[in-house]
Parts: C-alpha cells; sequence; structure tokens
C-alpha cells in the first residue's frame, strides 16, 4: 500500500518521464544554462484555483533551487488578469516544468470549480455531493482533493477503504441476503471495520436490506424523483442513503429536497472541463 505522498511522487515522476524524455531538445539548444528569469501563472478564465501544492512539489522535485512566490492558495476563487504566483530561477527548469504543472493546475482547478458548482446548488439542502472512482487513472488522489478543494465530499478512494455492494456483487453472490452475510463473516474473518453501502434498484431490494441490518448505506441507483421520496421515506433514518445514477446539475436540487444524506455525481472528475491558465515569462 502506497501513502499519498509516495503515489505524488511517482506521479510526477512518471509525468517527467513520458514528457522530457533523453531530455528536452527545443529548450536544451537554445537557452543557455545558466540563464535565469522568471514566469507567472496567470487566471484566463474565472473558477477556483486548485493545485497550488502540487504545483510547488513539481518545482522542487524538479529544481529545489527554484524559488516561488505565492499569493494565492488553493481555494481561492480567482478571475482573469489573478497571478497566483511568480516562480524565478533556471529558465531551463521554467521551461521543463511548465507543462506537468499546467495540466495538473488546469485539471485541478477545472474539477474544483465544477463540484464548487454543484455545492452552490445544495444549498440549504444539507446534502453533500460526492465524487466516484470515475477518475483519470494515475490522478485519482489528486483529482480527489480537487473534489474537497472545491466543497464537495470524497466517496471511497479506491476498493480497500469501503465496501461497496454493487448490482453485479449482489446478482453474482445469489442476492442481497447472501451479499451481506458474506461481507459480515469476510470482515470479522479478517479483523476489518469498513463501513458497509449497497446499491438498491427497487424499493422491495431496500426492503431487504433493511430486514437484513447489515449496511450503512443505502444506493438508491437510478431512482426517479417520486420512487427517491417514496425511498426516503421508506428508510426513515435508518440507514444513510445515497442518490446515483445519470444526476446532472439541473436535477441534484431536486434529489437533495427528497431528503438524500449524499448525491453521488461522476461528471465531477470524468467529463470536467480544465480551467484556462498560462504560464508567462516575466519581462
Amino acid at each position: 500500500m502506497y501513502t499519498v505522498e509516495e503515489l505524488n511522487d511517482k506521479l510526477i515522476d512518471l509525468a517527467f518521464a513520458e514528457d522530457i524524455g533523453d531530455g528536452d531538445h527545443t529548450t536544451l539548444c537554445c537557452i543557455p544554462e545558466d540563464a535565469v528569469g522568471k514566469s507567472k501563472l496567470l487566471i484566463k478564465e474565472e473558477g477556483i484555483l486548485a493545485g497550488v501544492r502540487v504545483a510547488l512539489e513539481i518545482f522542487h522535485r524538479f529544481d529545489p533551487e527554484l524559488q516561488v512566490e505565492v499569493f494565492m492558495h488553493d481555494g481561492t476563487h480567482v478571475v482573469p488578469g489573478d497571478v497566483p504566483f511568480i516562480v524565478t530561477g533556471r529558465i531551463r527548469s521554467l521551461l521543463q516544468t511548465e507543462r506537468l504543472m499546467l495540466n495538473v493546475m488546469q485539471r485541478m482547478s477545472g474539477i474544483a470549480t465544477m463540484t464548487a458548482t454543484y455545492v452552490k446548488r445544495l444549498e440549504g439542502t444539507g446534502t453533500r455531493v460526492l465524487d466516484t472512482r470515475k477518475t483519470t487513472p494515475g490522478m485519482r488522489m489528486l483529482e480527489k482533493e480537487a473534489v474537497k478543494i472545491g466543497g464537495g465530499t470524497n466517496h471511497r478512494i479506491g476498493l480497500f477503504d469501503m465496501i461497496l455492494l454493487k448490482d453485479n456483487h449482489v446478482d453474482f453472490c445469489g442476492g442481497i441476503d447472501n451479499a451481506l452475510n458474506r461481507c459480515e463473516a469476510y470482515q470479522r474473518e479478517h479483523g476489518l471495520n469498513l463501513k458497509v453501502e449497497i446499491e438498491c434498484r427497487s424499493l422491495d431490494e431496500i426492503r431487504q436490506v433493511m430486514a437484513n441490518g447489515k449496511a450503512h448505506r443505502i444506493m438508491l441507483d437510478n431512482f426517479d424523483l417520486e420512487k427517491t421520496r417514496q425511498a426516503v421515506e421508506l428508510i426513515a433514518g435508518r440507514f444513510e442513503t445515497e442518490s446515483s445514477g445519470g444526476i446532472t446539475l439541473e436535477t441534484i436540487r431536486d434529489y437533495a429536497l427528497c431528503g438524500v444524506d449524499f448525491v453521488s455525481v461522476g461528471a465531477l472528475t470524468h467529463s470536467v472541463k480544465g480551467l484556462d491558465i498560462s504560464f508567462k515569462s516575466v519581462k
């Protein structure tokens, strides 16, 4: 099991390896080794800033002598013309770190901005928006960090930190009782104490989960609004509730007003547009 820091380090190493290869020949051929300069991060689109922490890691890992003046931190609402930081040091280092830093910050800021928009729609409801595992391979930790920066809540990180019995698990197991009972036995055998969520496709399946009693959260999979209201009324606070499946920015508040505790939205990470940011030389 890797720590978050180790995963971030591996991602940065891999990203530099695929981008620079055996050398940035464009930079090496025209920029003297001892040339020094500065570049600024320039915001070109309104949104929520995210990825400053990671940018500092990228600069430091590539060239510890780069100096960064930070004026705006993660979570700041930014507008075109804002300059969150200025970096001073070897020009070769500025040019070779530019693309990776921008790739990370544009994507993380896009996710944070999208998340903040969803969170705003939920104001006053008590419902929280969750991310999913529909993330870019290798970037999950950063993308989930961006969701938190935008005001959202992380669902499970991976397959190891929560048990989520989905429809295929239930069907392969032979039903809800079998799935939940085997889950309990497995956790007892392995000394685990993970939260258990189970996906339900009907009110009848919800009744089966409630009768069994071995889950913490019930996922309402592709329920329409009326069915969601009925499900929340049936569950009556005995289990956490999560709405999932095809919920959009236009419909999320309606689902929240049904009384669910959480709404999961894959679009926070799988369909996001990066925020428009550039890294420009300072004369």
